[in-house]
């Protein structure tokens, strides 16, 4: 009998395909709807074609040595690739053999499984606690080869506190991937970026998608030990990064950071205020602090429906566990924030 020509364990892996529906307000995706970085755009103005015919550099150098200087670490405790979901799936291939299990919390990053799925492991979700932070006793119990935590979470914005990552270190011998895409949004967090590489099993995950403003561009970093990220870039592969994306990183980093700062602190000011408001149509937000709203709702699809109806796209969850139906709405400018909730006003008074 002739042997089937795709992997059997991949069978029914799905594959990212959110609803495309154009709407003139979207929401979906939590980017900086406050544009992009504006010496970043100026740098890929005055790109040579060099940087089109040529390859880019092996393990996108110098913007590996650009984010050892500014989050004070080592050059070799750096890694990169293309978006933070690609270190997410190197990190897995590098550490854990086929059959090991990656334990989660759940709800949060949607392709945390499908990773795990693609190479080989035991998918194994963990619900949140009440007040949204992953649960360290039911991971621990896991007896999981890694431990993956988003913190802030998505697609709730609620915290893990860092002595929780701290015990997971201390209490078990999984590698523990903290994923920080959000933490510009929480600057009163411990990212634990510096101290990633002396915690030896700790990778800490950062990106360029979203207080950056460069999702277009697919950057994301990784901070932990040498030992840990030689082994993550091996599975990087060398290229992963383009020259223009990183070209367009090294700039942001090292001058830009100021209107990085500006842009989520006005995420974070939209988010109060919005949040606020949402209370006051009789909606309960979780305690998010990534640069969205995450609610609480009856039926998510059917209320995401009725707003795309009028305009505006925001990002269904269905039976989540701890929470149930969920919509995430991404922040915006104030004005665009203010159309959302007269939206909103409208559909839940009908």
């Amino acid at each position: 009998m002739p042997r089937p020509m795709l992997r059997p364990s991949l069978r029914g892996a799905p594959v990212y395909a959110p609803a495309a529906t154009a709407c003139a307000i979207d929401l979906r995706d939590n980017i900086n709807l406050w544009g992009a970085p504006p010496h970043a755009i100026d740098a890929l103005r005055t790109v040579d074609s060099s940087a089109v015919y040529a390859y880019p550099a092996v393990a996108a150098g110098q913007l590996t040595a650009a984010l050892a200087r500014v989050t004070g670490v080592r050059e070799d405790e750096v890694a990169t690739g293309c978006g933070s979901d690609d270190l997410i799936d190197a990190v897995f291939r590098a550490v854990a053999e086929p059959g090991e299990v990656v334990a989660h919390p759940a709800p949060s990053f949607s392709m945390v499984p499908i990773f795990a799925q693609l190479n080989g492991l035991v998918s194994t979700p963990v619900p949140l606690t009440r007040d949204g932070a992953a649960d360290a006793d039911a991971l621990r119990a896991t007896g999981a080869r890694i431990i993956y935590v988003c913190s802030p979470n998505n697609p709730t914005g609620t915290v893990t506190p860092t002595e929780t990552v701290r015990r997971l270190l201390r209490e078990t011998d999984a590698v523990v991937v903290l994923d920080g895409a959000y933490t510009e949004f929480a600057p009163e967090l411990d990212d634990l970026l510096a101290e990633a590489p002396s915690l030896e099993r700790l990778l800490v995950l950062g990106t360029f998608s979203k207080a950056w403003g460069l999702a277009g561009l697919r950057v994301g970093y990784a901070v932990g030990s040498a030992t840990l990220v030689q082994a993550v870039r091996a599975s990087v592969g060398p290229y992963a990064v383009n020259a223009l994306a990183e070209r367009a990183a090294v700039a942001a980093l090292e001058q830009d950071a100021d209107w990085m700062r500006a842009c989520a602190g006005q995420a974070i000011e939209c988010r109060a205020r919005f949040t606020d408001a949402l209370r006051t149509l009789g909606l309960s937000p979780l305690d998010s602090r990534g640069n969205f709203a995450c609610v609480p709702v009856s039926d998510a699809r059917a209320l995401a429906a009725r707003l795309a109806d009028r305009g505006i796209a925001v990002r269904a969850f269905t039976a989540l566990p701890v929470y149930g139906d969920v919509v995430r709405i991404g922040m915006a400018p104030w004005p665009v924030m203010e159309r959302v909730l007269h939206a909103l006003g409208e559909v839940l008074a009908t």
